[in-house]
């Protein structure tokens, strides 16, 4: 540690470093020139490293006593461990700032912030009381074995009364849990309470494309056939329209439009309003539902209070009709796959689906072969109009007459 003058060079501009209080002259290192030291033109600097080894230069001035008192003070901070410059790690548990991005990251800028709180759940039981700076990789990369160990409990079957094999946890799940993780990490970064992020450099597993499932017509009128008279219409609505459980349970009188035969939904997955066309079979099905005196909500329950839960009657539904491993979701998935197969274009269903862009749309693009075909058909009729086979009858006299040209 140590006070020290730094002067430049009047003809190259090089910094030089005095040490001591010397007014001697000295020769540029870079050109030679003679760089005068003159006491009135000192500018003071003060020199120390920090406990964890880093150099460090403070600026004072022109005062030489003034130098010293800071460097002075720079030493009694360093051996107290109050210098700014020393990091300290923020004694917070892993539980409490979960609960913290919860309530103010997630619950405010999220949609699946409930998703959130159940993912979260299951990382409070593998870090809950370790300290945020405590959590490293390797702790993470045991998390991901541990958790694919679990099993989820059982459940009952869909499609029988008995109860299923506990299954365990899948690779996907663990992602989604990888994800939210990082997030946290991200925030108490952003917040000042950590250094750097653990996940950076975890690796996610490597899953297959969601499933696609869907139904075909026979099993859609099976379906609606079965279902109770207030689930029929959610379920016409998710199969003739694509929309969403939470977006249709949320719907109100004043979002259906009868003679535009428009449903506007201006709270979205993605945030963005849509305009929804509706069929007869859609606007049959609002129109026998009976509307609640006192709730603004088409489906609701006998307090006014918009539908939340319809599992227990969809399950029902489902094991009437005989259809297994069959989600609600997966009703949008056949209002896609049912407009695919009839050949209505990608961009379309994209628009209809609400998907911002085309990426989403196209898992459905298998289901339209004829596209390809259609394609390759383009293709044949323009290159007709300047290639045209020769036909049949030429070809057979041709090969006639090479043939008795062979015989003689």
């Amino acid at each position: 540690m140590a006070v020290f003058n730094r002067v430049y060079c009047p003809a190259c501009k090089t910094g030089h470093d005095i040490y001591g209080e010397s007014l001697k002259n000295v020769a540029c290192s870079s050109c030679g020139t003679q760089v005068p030291i003159r006491a009135n033109d000192k500018n003071l600097f003060i020199d120390y490293r920090l406990p964890n080894g880093r150099r460090r230069r403070e600026k004072i001035g022109s005062s030489r006593k003034l130098a010293e008192n800071v460097l002075h003070k720079r030493k009694a901070e360093i051996a107290e461990g109050k210098l700014l410059d020393v990091v300290k790690k923020e004694k917070i548990k892993f539980e409490d700032f979960a609960k913290e991005y919860l309530n103010v990251h997630s619950k405010q800028h999220k949609k699946s912030w409930k998703t959130d709180d159940y993912l979260i759940k299951d990382l409070e039981r593998f870090f809950k009381g370790k300290f945020l700076y405590e959590i490293t990789a390797k702790d993470i990369e045991h998390f991901k074995i541990e958790r694919l160990k679990e099993t989820v409990g059982s459940k009952e079957k869909i499609d029988s009364k008995e109860e299923s094999e506990p299954k365990t946890i899948s690779a996907a799940t663990v992602n989604r849990q990888l994800d939210v993780l990082s997030g946290i990490f991200n925030k108490a970064m952003a917040w000042g309470k950590l250094q750097a992020n653990p996940m950076k450099s975890v690796q996610s597993y490597k899953v297959p494309k969601g499933r696609l499932r869907f139904l075909e017509k026979e099993e859609i009128l099976k379906l609606l056939s079965n279902c109770a008279k207030n689930l029929k219409p959610i379920v016409i609505l998710a199969l003739f329209t694509g929309m969403r459980r939470g977006e249709i349970l949320g719907l109100k009188w004043h979002d259906i439009d009868v003679k535009r035969n428009i449903i506007t939904l201006l709270d979205t997955k993605n945030g963005d309003k849509r305009e929804v066309p509706m069929n007869e079979q859609v606007k049959t099905a609002l129109i026998r539902v009976r509307k609640h005196p006192d709730s603004a909500f088409i489906f609701c329950n006998g307090k006014g209070q918009p539908a939340h839960d319809i599992r227990k009657s969809y399950s029902t539904a489902l094991r009437k009709s005989g259809i297994i491993n069959f989600h609600f979701h997966d009703l949008r998935h056949s209002f896609a796959s049912q407009l695919v197969m009839s050949g209505v274009d990608l961009n379309t269903v994209r628009e209809l689906l609400g998907h911002k862009d085309i990426t989403m749309t196209l898992r459905y693009s298998h289901l339209a072969p004829r596209h390809k075909q259609h394609a390759v058909d383009i293709l044949s009729k323009k290159m007709d109009s300047f290639w045209t086979l020769e036909p049949k009858t030429e070809i057979v006299e041709k090969t006639e007459v090479l043939q008795v040209n062979r015989n003689q």
